[in-house]
């Protein structure tokens, strides 16, 4: 019997992305950063998406619905009428499931939907997705937000200088409270926290925005020379 190895050239391709990192007060680039090649370059598992998205929604289901069986309708204690010289069909109770008024037969009744999900499913989906996005040029990086106070006006201005549009996910730390604020108005803004990333958000999402600080294991490459202050001036 012959045994046959694999050459080290056809292990998986991982793609390396480069983003521009940009200052969210003007939009101008600030640096650079390479995009994790485990997390944003991988091949997308669209069979892996599809079943854990598929388990993610299950699991919002309440699954409190319920129907009433024969037992449990009402009434119908009585024989309708005798069992033989009516001509008519025979019949013990007015609650059986063909008569009006009566029990449903195999109805819903409250249950679980929960999907049992292996945690590396979860971890390939979610890093599919941002693959995903990845490959699109749908991931924007920013260095830092700077809010003074919370802003409604102030995040549009932000989202208008990053020329995002569409259905944004935004990825922010929960002690950032006035980045909470200020976009939490947006009905076309979505906030997550890093904990919190999951590929169903991803997915339905067009473009996905990180800090430095929230981006999954990155890693600078370059910067600037002339890198924007902390008031977001830069030189023309």
């Amino acid at each position: 019997m012959t045994m046959t190895t694999i050459p080290v050239d056809e292990a998986p391709v991982r793609q390396m992305h480069s983003v521009t990192v940009r200052n969210p007060s003007s939009g101008r680039k600030t640096g650079s950063v390479d995009l994790d090649p485990e997390v944003f370059g991988i091949e997308p598992n669209v069979f892996v998406m599809h079943q854990v998205v598929t388990a993610q929604l299950a699991a919002r289901r309440r699954g409190t619905q319920s129907t009433k069986t024969r037992s449990e309708v009402r009434g119908g204690g009585g024989k309708p009428w005798r069992q033989k010289g009516t001509g008519r069909a025979r019949h013990g109770s007015t609650r059986n499931p063909q008569w009006r008024g009566g029990g449903v037969a195999l109805g819903p009744k409250p249950r679980s939907y929960r999907q049992r999900t292996p945690k590396k499913m979860v971890s390939l989906a979610l890093r599919s997705a941002l693959s995903d996005r990845a490959r699109d040029e749908k991931v924007v990086v920013v260095d830092r937000w700077r809010f003074e106070s919370p802003r409604t006006k102030d995040a549009m201005a932000a989202l208008g200088a990053l020329k995002v549009e569409g259905r944004v996910l935004l990825v922010a730390e929960r002690d950032e409270t006035d980045v909470w604020k200020s976009f939490r108005n947006l009905p076309h803004v979505h906030l997550i926290s890093p904990r919190e990333l999951n590929a169903y958000d991803v997915l339905v999402s067009d473009v996905v925005v990180f800090t430095l600080d929230t981006l999954p294991a990155n890693t600078p490459v370059e910067a600037e020379a002339d890198e924007a202050d902390d008031d977001g001036e830069d030189e023309s």
